[in-house]
């Protein structure tokens, strides 16, 4: 009870001292409210930018292998890469007759070419050849029509479906099933609109710019093997535990196609979701690490500038220390005083830096990418900047609680 009614009073005579010197209080926060405002603002984006990743890349699938040409993830010895051979769509077959009853084979091959209606034209559009499987192995639906079939593959029939943005782009509000678009030189029959995915996230692929078209008309009108183009071989499990063994059967397989003797290296990559969340991971833990250091460096700098106040402030109310000290307070009420008055004064600076990373925030989920505070991360920089405030007013307080109170008393 008695700790109690010491805290009600240091509370008390703090907050009135802090009102006596708003100014002063207000410019000692402003250190504290940027370093504040820094920390959230970090934070809140690097939650932007991992939601953002797992919204781009959720089409890709946990369960789903890649065979490519190259790997994802290139650390160096680029040209190693570089020089292999291309594969196409007779490897895409041949492992696909390999692996029947035990995965589900897609292969994807795409090209850049402008996709144009009437007098619209959009340049950066990425024309994919696929098949019906790619509702498989990826999360993806149409959103309007329907998509590729198998006797579109058959028949080569030039039909496409649109991205989201494709068709908001070409054909505004639109109904554009049924309607002539044209990729590059050749004329296409929308049959289909996907549902918006997203995507273009840092320099990624952006999902609602592509249109599909049944990979045979692909390889007919544009080429399935040349020096920049290879194919990609989509393989999905039957069930998320079968993934590893399914990994170690394609390279096998794969091996084969490829006829590469025991012991020699591969030419070939299989890429995986985990190979981007590794490296999203490593380059976002160094990001984030080097932007806390920073915002920590602010933080310390409006700690030490809390610290001189406090100083100031034990100082200027020496007589006043004196006087409660003759009353009967005891050291550790002093000590109290000065240490909630600076935990206070940082704590007002806290709630102003979230005032100031809020709007930061939404400027963020506004242009860039989307973004929203957390309240777990308000509560917590609170709780950081009420810790800077006591552990900036230690010194002080304890210089404060030791002055002898008849000294105290004689201070002018």
């Amino acid at each position: 009870m008695k700790l109690r009614a010491e805290l009600a009073e240091a509370a008390r005579i703090s907050w009135s001292a802090i009102l006596a010197n708003r100014g002063r209080g207000a410019l000692t926060t402003l250190g504290i409210i940027i370093g504040i405002a820094a920390v959230i603002t970090t934070m809140t984006a690097a939650n932007g930018l991992a939601r953002t990743f797992r919204e781009t890349f959720s089409a890709v699938g946990a369960d789903v292998l890649y065979v490519s040409r190259m790997p994802w993830v290139i650390v160096n010895d680029f040209w190693k890469y570089r020089t292999r051979p291309i594969l196409g769509l007779d490897d895409s077959e041949r492992l696909s007759q390999s692996l029947r009853g035990r995965a589900i084979v897609n292969p994807t091959i795409d090209v850049g070419l402008p996709a144009s209606f009437r007098d619209r034209t959009l340049e950066s559009t990425r024309i994919i050849g696929t098949t019906d499987r790619q509702l498989i192995v990826s999360s993806a639906v149409p959103a309007l029509g329907r998509f590729l079939l198998p006797v579109d593959d058959h028949y080569r029939r030039r039909v496409c479906v649109l991205g989201h943005e494709v068709r908001e782009r070409l054909f505004g509000k639109v109904d554009p099933v049924g309607r002539d678009v044209r990729l590059g030189a050749s004329v296409f029959r929308v049959i289909g609109v996907m549902e918006k995915q997203g995507g273009g996230f840092l320099g990624g692929p952006n999902f609602d710019l592509q249109v599909f078209v049944p990979v045979s008309t692909f390889a007919r009108l544009f080429g399935d093997r040349s020096t920049d183009r290879s194919v990609t071989i989509a393989v999905k499990a039957l069930s998320h535990e079968a993934v590893p063994e399914l990994e170690y059967e394609i390279i096998g397989e794969m091996r084969k196609i490829r006829r590469l003797r025991p012991g020699q290296q591969e030419n070939f990559s299989i890429n995986r979701l985990d190979t981007l969340l590794t490296a999203y991971n490593n380059v976002m833990g160094v990001v984030l690490g080097i932007g806390l250091l920073v915002t920590g460096i602010a933080l310390f700098v409006g700690g030490v500038g809390v610290t001189n106040i406090m100083f100031v402030s034990v100082m200027e109310r020496t007589r006043e220390i004196g006087i409660r000290k003759a009353l009967g307070a005891t050291r550790r009420s002093i000590l109290l005083q000065f240490l909630i008055e600076g935990g206070i004064i940082c704590l007002g600076g806290g709630v102003a830096g979230i005032l100031v990373a809020w709007l930061i925030t939404l400027l963020i989920d506004a242009t860039l990418m989307p973004a929203s505070l957390s309240p777990q991360i308000a509560v917590i920089a609170l709780l950081i900047a009420f810790t800077i405030g006591v552990l900036a007013g230690l010194a002080p307080a304890w210089r404060g609680a030791r002055q002898d109170p008849i000294e105290a008393l004689r201070y002018e």
